[in-house]
């Protein structure tokens, strides 16, 4: 990194709210900033266009495996993620190049003196910056994947081509709701008037508050789930996959103006990681012992990721366990494996659980294991007591995974 690049996020991390290190006191509910820093740069949003991607689980994944396709098919491909794992641009790309970090620099030190004059929150400068950087890069298409909820994200403010929702869980229920209707009212939030929108994954309690949103906007709207599906081949192990998969290719097929062969699918699902630089879903970062990590933080996505657990051979399991704050303990400790060996860690932001904390709330549940000071002193440990024939997973927190990956 250089050195103005260093001081400018300095300054983002600093001056603005970033929901990524402090959680629901970094929000802002309602869209008026974004709006109006987008008109300040003479509304980059409008001069692309765009796929908007909401949903629980799986919106990163579904993400970047529409812009590795769409990158496949000749398309100059813009994608828009969070949070990223390890450096600032990876939120931002084009065809899997992260945007330069003198563009960051230059975006940062014109438009100050107006980020200030309004405080800004982090979330919604960094999406008008990746409007504004795609719109300048002019490319074809841009992959926008939501921050929170869908309503009221900064993300909100485009008009796309296709409105993709993958599914609903139990998350940030402090912020979105405690039920699922209410959950899924606000990523019904994304639906515009006219556009096509693709469901991923169907659900008794959530579908009706989709299909009244589609039916008011006029917007047609399909399930992924009712699509005859052949699974693909992938580069993304996990077996969740196969579903985003779905959900994915569903929704290219249903993009107006765009032509996608066969063949571009094919090899955009088979080269995920490399086009677009995706990490941290089911990612193998050793063998003999076999060492697992996944951004998974909710009850649905845990619950998918033990299945895949207790699938592989192994003699011991090691579990490297650091959350955030706001999860909830008592929906998602009930599924973890009683019989692994547990390596509780704080993740390294203001909403990291406390260590303690987590071990005293898994105790009451069967799990045990021992309290470490960081998250690399955790996994050192791990690697240190697992035997060849082990499995060592790590997890529970995005942050977590970005630790050690």
């Amino acid at each position: 990194m250089n050195g103005r690049y260093e001081q400018t996020l300095a300054w983002m991390y600093k001056q603005l709210p970033m929901f990524q290190k402090e959680g629901s006191t970094a929000l802002k509910h309602k869209l008026d900033n974004t709006l109006h820093f987008c008109e300040y740069l003479g509304n980059p949003e409008k001069k692309i266009k765009m796929i908007h991607v909401a949903g629980t689980n799986g919106k990163g994944s579904v993400s970047h495996i529409m812009a590795s396709v769409l990158q496949e098919a000749g398309y100059r491909t813009g994608l828009f993620s969070s949070p990223h794992l390890k450096d600032f641009r990876e939120r931002i790309r084009i065809d899997g190049k992260e945007v330069p970090e003198n563009y960051v620099v230059d975006f940062v030190e014109k438009n100050r003196s107006f980020l200030e004059s309004r405080h800004f929150s982090f979330f919604e400068m960094t999406t008008v910056m990746a409007f504004a950087y795609f719109a300048h890069a002019g490319v074809d298409v841009a992959v926008i994947e939501t921050g929170l909820g869908g309503r009221l994200d900064s993300t909100n403010v485009i008009t796309p081509e296709l409105s993709v929702i993958t599914n609903i869980g139990f998350d940030h229920m402090d912020i979105l709701g405690a039920t699922l209707p209410e959950i899924a009212f606000e990523k019904a939030g994304i639906i515009k008037p006219g556009i096509p929108a693709v469901l991923g994954e169907y659900h008794p309690e959530t579908w009706p508050v989709f299909k009244e949103k589609a039916t008011r906007e006029k917007a047609p709207l399909l399930r992924a789930s009712d699509i005859p599906f052949q699974p693909y081949e992938t580069d993304l192990k996990g077996a969740y996959q196969q579903i985003n998969i779905q959900t994915a290719v569903t929704a290219l097929k249903e993009l107006p103006g765009f032509v996608i062969p066969v063949e571009s699918i094919k090899r955009g699902l088979l080269q995920v990681a490399v086009n677009t630089g995706l990490r941290g879903r089911w990612q193998q970062l050793g063998a003999n012992p076999l060492i697992i990590c996944d951004v998974a933080h909710n009850a649905n996505g845990l619950e998918v990721i033990v299945s895949q657990i207790k699938a592989q051979q192994f003699e011991k399991l090691h579990m490297v366990l650091g959350m955030v704050k706001e999860k909830d303990l008592k929906g998602i400790l009930p599924l973890l494996p009683k019989e692994a060996v547990y390596y509780f860690c704080t993740p390294a932001i203001a909403r990291g659980l406390d260590a303690v904390l987590l071990q005293e709330k898994a105790f009451a549940y069967g799990l045990l294991g021992d309290v470490f000071e960081s998250v690399t002193a955790a996994y050192n440990k791990a690697l240190k007591n697992a035997q060849k024939e082990d499995f060592i997973y790590v997890g529970g927190s995005t942050f977590t995974v970005a630790e050690i990956i």
